[in-house]
């Protein structure tokens, strides 16, 4: 995956985009919680339960895909950590 022409921020600002304005409201509340994978060039995209899965599909058919990911419904594909809660009486 050649990412010689784009920074990060330029690879996610494409993505959220692109995310936002064609997609989010075709595909958000039927698959919640899975991974989608957007070739930022094509705007072609693929999901899955599994993230490497949509990415491996996605670079099956656009080898050299400008790939940016996310999970849908969510802030961020993963969480680091616990979180926990102190009932207090």
């Amino acid at each position: 995956m050649p990412y010689t022409n784009y920074t990060s921020k330029e690879i996610a600002s494409q993505g959220e985009a692109i995310y936002k304005q064609e997609i989010r409201d075709k595909i958000e509340s039927k698959h919640k919680g899975k991974f989608l994978v957007i070739d930022i060039e094509t705007g072609e995209y693929e999901m899955n339960a599994d993230d490497l899965v949509a990415t491996k599909r996605l670079l099956a058919k656009q080898p050299n895909a400008v790939v940016y990911g996310l999970r849908i419904g969510f802030p961020t594909a993963y969480r680091i950590g616990r979180h926990f809660w102190v009932k207090t009486q």
